[in-house]
């Protein structure tokens, strides 16, 4: 079974939430909350293995949210669940730490295959959101090597120096010239472009 906790400030929306998602029978909704703060004290309870974040909440905002819970939960994968479709919000959520990004005009079917991947330790966009960031122009990345596209994937699921040094293996002075030649072969100056690069072009890499 996946436990799920679901984040939106509206009640009527995480009705609706709750009915689809106990419709599938490996999903569990066990709990929801109404603001960040709530959300954190009901994870650290209940330990969800998935939470279902809106952006758009009074006070802390889903993205800030996502942080903290990478910060204090790391074991509980974020998805964010949101009715912005502005590369922004998507390359924010991803650096903050969430595993995917579900619009909330998809189809149904949409958040419960974004549940099932990022549980099987992927990342996924509603396919409207993914045609809209796009495909990177032939060749592109090609100039990349395989060590390079590592860390680049390691980016795009909002990770820190640090924690890609972990999973590589490798030094974090390694990891920032890593970032460093990306860059320069991207033609990307700021962080921020480079984490958007990386979200756009994630299940290309």
């Amino acid at each position: 079974m996946i436990r799920i906790l679901l984040v939106d400030d509206h009640p009527l929306v995480r009705d609706g939430l709750r009915a689809r998602l106990e419709a599938v029978p490996t999903f569990d909704v066990v709990g929801e909350a109404g603001s960040a703060q709530e959300a954190l004290d009901v994870a650290h309870l209940l330990r969800p293995d998935l939470v279902l974040m809106d952006i758009n909440m009074r006070g802390t905002n889903g993205i800030e949210a996502t942080a903290a819970f990478r910060a204090q939960c790391p074991a509980i994968a974020v998805l964010i669940l949101s009715m912005h479709d502005k590369q922004e919000y998507v390359a924010q959520a991803m650096a903050a730490g969430a595993r995917g990004y579900v619009l909330k005009d998809a189809p149904g079917k949409d958040i419960v295959v974004a549940i099932e991947t990022v549980m099987s330790g992927g990342i996924y966009y509603s396919a409207a959101l993914a045609n809209q960031l796009g495909r990177p122009q032939t060749g592109q990345d090609e100039a990349l090597t395989t060590r390079e596209k590592q860390v680049l994937r390691h980016i795009a699921n909002g990770e820190s120096n640090k924690q890609i040094a972990r999973e590589l293996d490798l030094s974090v002075r390694t990891v920032e010239t890593h970032r460093l030649n990306i860059k320069r072969k991207l033609g990307i100056e700021g962080q921020a472009e480079l984490i958007k690069y990386a979200v756009q072009h994630a299940r290309e890499l």
